[in-house]
C-alpha cells in the first residue's frame, strides 16, 4: 500500500484535490468579508469583482505551490497553505485600512476596474511574499 501513496501521480492528485477544497473554503471566506457576492457580481459583468477574485484565486494557489514544494507531508502541507491564506486574508484587511477615503468593497462592487486591478495585484504580489516566507520558515 505504501508505493501506491509514494507514486507521484497519486500524490499529484492528492494535492491538487486538496488545494481544490481549500481554494473552495478560502473563497467562501472571502465572500463571507466582502460586502458584494463575487460570483453574482461576476455573472453580471463586473469585470472589478472578476479582477479582484482572479487576484484572490492566483494568490491562494501561489501560496499552496510554495506549500507543497516545501513540505514532505500533507498536512503540514495544509497547514501553511492555510496560515498563508490568513496572511493573505490580513493583507486585504490592511488594504481596507489604508484607503480610508473610500471604501474598497463599494467600489469594487460599483465595477471600479482601477480598485479592482490594484486588488488583483495586491493579493498576488503578497502571495509571493508570503510563498517566499513560507519557503524560509521551511528551511529551503
Amino acid at each position: 500500500m505504501n508505493q501506491f501513496w509514494e507514486n507521484e501521480f497519486v500524490q499529484t492528485a492528492g494535492y491538487y484535490s486538496v488545494v481544490i477544497l481549500c481554494m473552495i473554503v478560502f473563497l467562501a471566506i472571502f465572500e463571507l468579508v466582502t460586502k458584494y457576492r463575487n460570483w453574482e457580481e461576476i455573472k453580471n459583468g463586473n469585470v472589478a469583482v472578476a479582477m479582484a477574485t482572479g487576484g484572490k484565486i492566483f494568490g491562494i494557489a501561489n501560496i499552496f505551490r510554495h506549500s507543497i514544494l516545501h513540505n514532505d507531508t500533507l498536512l503540514t502541507m495544509i497547514s501553511w497553505g492555510v496560515f498563508g491564506f490568513f496572511l493573505l486574508l490580513t493583507g486585504y484587511f490592511i488594504f481596507e485600512f489604508l484607503t480610508p477615503k473610500f471604501k474598497i468593497d463599494e467600489e469594487i462592487e460599483n465595477n471600479n476596474i482601477a480598485v479592482g486591478f490594484i486588488s488583483m495585484v495586491i493579493s498576488i504580489g503578497l502571495s509571493y511574499i508570503i510563498g517566499a516566507g513560507l519557503s524560509q520558515i521551511n528551511g529551503l
